[in-house]
């Protein structure tokens, strides 16, 4: 009888077994190590981290992948500094109040040299504001009808361009400027400030009598004196007509 040969022990069916077991548990826990390390991507979203603060040069991760947002330029970031000093409320010019009726006796307009008493005036027969005399060109005259120094409306004084032999107490009026001071001093000892507006000329024919005296809300002052060209025989043809609004009042100087 022949002896059975014994096989080799790799291939006895102990071994097989066991390698089936052996290879069985590699891949299970191979196969669990790349579903845990995949899973953020493919399955539930792995917590963005804390962006962090962004300095010139550097670039924080994108939340929603592995692209990077690169910081933005210096020049379209926010400059941050120790302290930022709150805006400044704006400056809201206050009215100066009015004064109460009283009669105007002097005017000083520091800019072109004047400093002239001034005369009640009214108008003639034909409704037409009346002059200072021809013989004193160094008065000047105020409308006593209108408003007085200070008083709401449009209060009007008036004086003579030139004489024969010179120039008047008005000869410079067309030489004020814009923001140039008048004041007008008063019967009680108070004075009316004037700030310049404008300065009009205009020829008769085309006098702007509702601009020049018609009513204002607030206490304005217009300076009418000759303008324009001159004829022997009908005089100038025209008037130049300073514009002017109160900016302030003083009160007279106290005695001591």
């Amino acid at each position: 009888m022949a002896r059975r040969r014994r096989r080799p022990w790799y291939r006895r069916r102990a071994y097989r077994l066991a390698r089936t077991a052996v290879l069985t548990v590699v891949l299970v826990m191979a196969g669990n190590r790349i579903v845990h390390r995949e899973g953020h991507g493919a399955g539930t979203a792995a917590p963005a981290p804390a962006p962090r603060a962004v300095e010139a040069g550097d670039a924080r991760p994108g939340v929603a992948g592995p692209a990077t947002t690169p910081a933005p330029p210096p020049s379209a970031r926010p400059r941050t500094t120790a302290a930022t000093p709150a805006p400044r409320p704006a400056r809201t010019s206050v009215a100066p109040r009015t004064l109460p009726r009283s009669r105007a006796t002097r005017i000083v307009i520091p800019y072109i040299g004047v400093d002239a008493d001034l005369m009640d005036l009214g108008l003639d027969s034909e409704r037409r504001l009346t002059t200072p005399p021809e013989d004193k060109p160094e008065l000047a005259g105020w409308y006593t009808d209108g408003p007085s120094p200070g008083e709401p409306g449009t209060a009007v004084a008036v004086g003579h361009l030139d004489t024969n032999t010179g120039p008047a107490v008005f000869g410079g009026l067309g030489e004020l400027k814009r923001g140039k001071r008048v004041e007008v001093r008063r019967a009680d000892g108070r004075t009316a400030v004037y700030t310049v507006d404008a300065i009009k000329a205009y020829e008769k024919d085309k006098f702007p009598n509702r601009l020049v005296y018609g009513t204002r809300n607030r206490p304005e002052l217009r300076l009418i004196t000759c303008g324009g060209t001159y004829d022997r025989r009908t005089g100038y043809s025209g008037n130049v007509v300073v514009f002017a609004h109160l900016t302030g009042t003083r009160e007279p100087a106290r005695k001591g």
